[in-house]
């Protein structure tokens, strides 16, 4: 057996048996060490695990998973959401609306799908309930609409995606995720919508003294919240920060208006908080630590190019290999999280992109997306697992729902693929390079 074939036997064996990924990569790679050059080539492994993270702008990464989480529990989704219904007020469709929005308000501050999930269902499951949403269509509809948090900038995994194609340049890359975003969640809205008038969920006649909510009194109380994605994208567009300093900024302003303004943070709650935010960033950066060996590895070896090969060789034609690749990484989003997927696949599909010229960063945006259906698509769906522990429902429960919402999400994401400008004409107007 070859070299290549040990290299990845061995990841998906590993996979197979329940090893976490951030091991799998790395026994992999150790494999195709081992069989393809010399066990003194080990050597490499301390190296190359360090290469891997030595990286000034992963540094956000940890930042912005715990601006995530100070986000979640510093009472910002509340007021999003009451600031939503009292503008939206009560009708067809109405708390869905507001569900997505908050979710791509949420979006623009922490770029975590989980979180978001968590911090939106926790609002809007009773209120949707209570107006007669079946729980596994509310915890679907979150889910979906959250994972856009992958496509709204900052966004954790763009961050990730820059870092491994040399010469990006994340702020073109932050906006080129933008419109795109957007039209991920107002494809959920348009089923959500003719559902909720055929089955009349929230009907408007249904609770005629209902009191709404002061616009006024609501606009005040949500500005401190509103504020944030102003100051994180306004910062990067004007230049005054970076995005790895803007991921600094975004934990300072969350700690601010959580302990001052919300009132929600405490001393101990803190320390909570900041244990998680230790764990979570932990296991990413090992994950991308030990995928270094795994992509070291493949690409000393020539494996990666000749995996690139082999599907160059199925067509000849650009749109039918995009599609192949597409649903390709929307089978690894049904599985992995976005982080392994990018890890995996990016070294694999960028001689693709060269070969046939696909613009990095659209090219990006459409794995993004991809990525992003994936996150609430069984069997792994890391969202939807969120949404309905929240919801106390069983997963099985959800997935015609979230079979719905992946095909009109996917709609979304073939209507970026074949008009590409959708994605570049902000970073192109704001005078980014996207080349």
């Amino acid at each position: 057996m070859s070299p290549d074939l040990w290299m990845l036997v061995v990841f998906g064996a590993c996979l197979f048996l329940g090893m976490p990924v951030a091991f799998a990569l790395g026994l992999g790679g150790a494999a195709g060490i081992v069989t393809g050059l010399s066990p003194d080539m080990l050597a490499t492994l301390g190296t190359n695990t360090y290469n891997s993270v030595a990286k000034y702008p992963l540094i956000a990464i940890p930042l912005f998973i715990l601006t995530g989480l100070i986000f979640e529990r510093a009472g910002v989704a509340a007021s999003l959401v009451n600031l939503a219904q009292s503008l939206i007020g009560r009708r067809y469709g109405g708390l869905t609306l507001v569900a997505v929005l908050v979710c791509l308000i949420m979006g623009g501050m922490s770029g975590s799908g989980p979180a978001d999930a968590a911090a939106v269902a926790m609002v809007m499951l009773p209120s949707m309930t209570k107006a007669g949403y079946p729980r596994p269509f509310s915890a679907s509809l979150i889910a979906a609409a959250s994972s856009t948090a992958i496509l709204i900038p900052p966004s954790i995994a763009l961050i990730l995606y820059s870092v491994m194609i040399p010469g990006l340049d994340l702020r073109a890359l932050f906006a080129a995720g933008l419109f795109p975003g957007l039209l991920a969640g107002a494809s959920l809205l348009i089923p959500a919508y003719f559902l909720s008038k055929r089955n009349g969920w929230e009907a408007p006649d249904a609770e005629p003294d209902a009191e709404r909510l002061s616009v006024k009194e609501s606009f005040i109380k949500a500005i401190p919240a509103l504020l944030a994605p102003i100051i994180i994208l306004g910062g990067l567009r004007s230049g005054l920060f970076t995005p790895t300093e803007a991921a600094v900024v975004a934990v300072t302003y969350g700690l601010f208006i959580g302990a001052f303004i919300y009132r929600l943070l405490t001393l101990s709650s803190l320390l909570s908080l900041f244990n998680e935010a230790v764990k979570i960033s932990g296991i990413v950066l090992l994950i991308i630590s030990l995928a270094g060996i795994f992509a070291w590895a493949g690409t000393t070896l020539g494996t990666f190019t000749r995996l690139a090969d082999v599907i160059l060789s199925i067509s000849d034609n650009s749109l039918t290999l995009l599609l192949l690749v597409m649903l390709l990484v929307l089978f690894a989003g049904m599985l992995l999280d976005a982080i392994s997927i990018y890890l995996i696949l990016t070294p694999i599909l960028v001689p693709l992109m060269t070969h046939f010229e696909w613009n990095p960063i659209w090219f990006g945006i459409l794995l993004a997306m991809n990525i992003a259906i994936g996150q609430f698509t069984p069997p792994v769906a890391i969202n939807l697992m969120v949404t309905t522990k929240v919801a106390n429902i069983r997963l099985e429960q959800t997935f015609g729902w979230a079979l719905l919402f992946m095909v009109t999400m996917f709609s979304a994401l073939l209507l970026v693929m074949f008009f590409p400008q959708i994605a570049l004409w902000l970073p192109q107007y704001l005078g980014y390079s996207i080349t």
